[in-house]
C-alpha cells in the first residue's frame, strides 16, 4: 500500500489532564511530556495557561477549556483521549469551589465520561481521605473515590500526604510568616504526625500509574521518607531559613474558634475544617506498607524533605542566597 509522504505513523498517546495548571499539575505535566505522551490540559481559562508550553515539545501541549463539575465539557474534552488524569481539589470552600462539587460530583463526571469513552483514570485524591472523618475534606475525598471506583473499578487512586516542593503552600506559607511574625503558631501542641511528600515523586507515580505500571484499581499511599510532628517540620524550616522564631501552642478549642472567624474572609488562612483535619495523622498506612502500595513499592526512592528544602526556602532568609551563618 502507498504511503503519503505527509502521514504520520505510532502518533504518541493523548493524556487528558485535569488540574494540570496548579502546583502538582504541572510537574505532572512536565513528566508526562517528557515520556513523550501529547498532553491535553484541561482548565476552565486557557488563555492564562499558555504560559505551560515549554513544558513540553512544539504541539506536544493543548489548552482546551473545561470544567469539571459540568458533565456535557467533560465529555467533550475527552474526545480522542487515551487515559486521563484527574488532580483536580480544593482546600477550602469558595463559591461554587464546594468540597460535595468539586471532590465528589466532579471525580465522578470525570469517572463516568472515562468509562463512555472507553478510557482509563488516574486519580489523585489524599492521604487523610476518610468516610468517617468529621472533616468534610477528608470526607468528600473518600466519597470522590468510591465514585471513581464505581464507574471505573480499573482507575489507579493515588493518595499523597502533604506535597512540598517549589511552589507549595506548605512550607512556603510558614516561612514567609516567620518573616514578619516573632512566633509561629501550632495548633494542639503541634503533636500531629506528618510526611511530606515531595511533588516531583508525585508526579513520577502519575506517569507510572499513566504508563500501565500500577495495580488496576489499586489505591496507592504516597509519602517521603521522614515522619514527623507538624512541630519539628516547623523547627526544621526555621533551621533552614536562618531564623529564631517561638513556636507557640494553641489550644485545639481556641484554633476552632478562630477558625470560625477566619473562615468568613475571602481566602482564609484557617477553616473550621482544616483544624478537624489536622486532628489526625497524615501517614502511610502500615497495611499499604505491607502490600507495596507506596513509593517504595512502585521503586521509587522518595525524595526527603531536607534534601529539597534548601533549594527553595533559601528566600526567606535575612540575606537571601548570601546568607551563610547566623540565625536572625
Amino acid at each position: 500500500m502507498k504511503t503519503e509522504p505527509n502521514e504520520v505513523h505510532n502518533k504518541p498517546k493523548l493524556v487528558t489532564v485535569f488540574g494540570g495548571t496548579g502546583f502538582v499539575g504541572r510537574a505532572v505535566v512536565a513528566a508526562l511530556a517528557k515520556r513523550g505522551y501529547r498532553v491535553r490540559v484541561a482548565v476552565r481559562k486557557p488563555e492564562i495557561a499558555y504560559y505551560m508550553g515549554p513544558l513540553g515539545n512544539v504541539g506536544q501541549l493543548q489548552m482546551v477549556q473545561a470544567n469539571i463539575r459540568n458533565r456535557k465539557s467533560v465529555d467533550h474534552v475527552l474526545q480522542g483521549s487515551d487515559h486521563v488524569v484527574n488532580l483536580v481539589g480544593v482546600l477550602s470552600e469558595s463559591g461554587k469551589q464546594r468540597f460535595n462539587a468539586v471532590h465528589v460530583q466532579g471525580a465522578k463526571n470525570v469517572a463516568e465520561a472515562a468509562k463512555a469513552a472507553s478510557i482509563n483514570m488516574t486519580h489523585v485524591s489524599s492521604l487523610a481521605a476518610d468516610i468517617n472523618s468529621p472533616s468534610a475534606y477528608a470526607r468528600t475525598k473518600a466519597q470522590g473515590e468510591i465514585a471513581v471506583l464505581e464507574a471505573v473499578p480499573t482507575a489507579v487512586i493515588l493518595r499523597p500526604s502533604i506535597i512540598f516542593g517549589h511552589e507549595d503552600r506548605f512550607f512556603n506559607r510558614f516561612a514567609n510568616m516567620a518573616r514578619f511574625s516573632p512566633f509561629l503558631p501550632v495548633i494542639g501542641g503541634g503533636e500531629t504526625k506528618l510526611q511530606p511528600v515531595y511533588v516531583g515523586d508525585v508526579a513520577e507515580a502519575v506517569a507510572r500509574a499513566v504508563d500501565g505500571k500500577l495495580m488496576p484499581g489499586g489505591v496507592y499511599e504516597l509519602g517521603g521518607p521522614d515522619v514527623q510532628t507538624f512541630r519539628y517540620w516547623m523547627e526544621d524550616m526555621l533551621r533552614v531559613i536562618m531564623r529564631k522564631r517561638a513556636i507557640v501552642s494553641i489550644p485545639w478549642w481556641l484554633a476552632s474558634l478562630q477558625a470560625k472567624v477566619l473562615g468568613l474572609l475571602p481566602n482564609p488562612c484557617l477553616t473550621s475544617d482544616q483544624v478537624k483535619l489536622l486532628k489526625s495523622d497524615n501517614v502511610v498506612s502500615e497495611e499499604a506498607k505491607k502490600q507495596g502500595r507506596t513509593l517504595e513499592g512502585m521503586g521509587i526512592h522518595p525524595e526527603a524533605v531536607d534534601t529539597i528544602l534548601p533549594a527553595y526556602l533559601w528566600r526567606y532568609r535575612v540575606a537571601g542566597q548570601y546568607t551563610k551563618t547566623g540565625f536572625a
